[in-house]
């Protein structure tokens, strides 16, 4: 009987995302577990950052009525009607933007078991654009932990 030989790897991989502007939320849930099942690793953590400071990640049962339920809680937390310092400085109008994206934050991380993002049934992985226009995003991808694949990289 042979030994099981678990190797600790680290995989960097990202995934490009065009938003269509405030307040759009889109799901890349299938887009990470093929890049979790690309990674080799069989067990440990996915960390998942979006950088720019306009966005944001998080996990949320996407379906329509939720969503809309997010769209507007996200509203009221940081109303576009306001007066935000960071316009008056820059004169850019998406000081809400900032301050919304602080709240929720950059990234998540999820367990990894046997080679998958684990997820409540009706649990996705989402990306806030928070910004006022349309943007191409990258989400960096970093998925560490164990493999018994031989070749994997680490």
């Amino acid at each position: 009987m042979s030994a099981k030989h678990n190797r600790f790897i680290t995989y960097p991989a990202s995934i490009e995302l065009r938003t269509r502007g405030e307040l759009d939320i889109v799901d890349f849930s299938s887009e990470l577990a093929a890049t979790v099942r690309s990674s080799g690793v069989s067990d440990g953590v996915v960390n998942v950052f979006v950088a720019g400071s306009t966005a944001a990640i998080t996990t949320i049962e996407y379906e329509s009525g939720a969503v809309s339920d997010l769209k507007a809680a996200i509203s009221r937390i940081a109303p576009a009607d306001l007066h935000y310092d960071h316009d008056a400085k820059w004169g850019d109008g998406n000081g809400r933007s900032h301050v919304r994206a602080a709240m929720i934050g950059p990234s998540v991380s999820l367990p990894v078991r046997e080679g998958e993002p684990i997820m409540g049934t009706w649990q996705q992985v989402v990306l806030i654009e928070l910004d006022l226009g349309s943007r191409d995003r990258r989400i960096y991808v970093t998925v560490y932990g164990t493999t018994n694949k031989e070749g994997a990289s680490s």
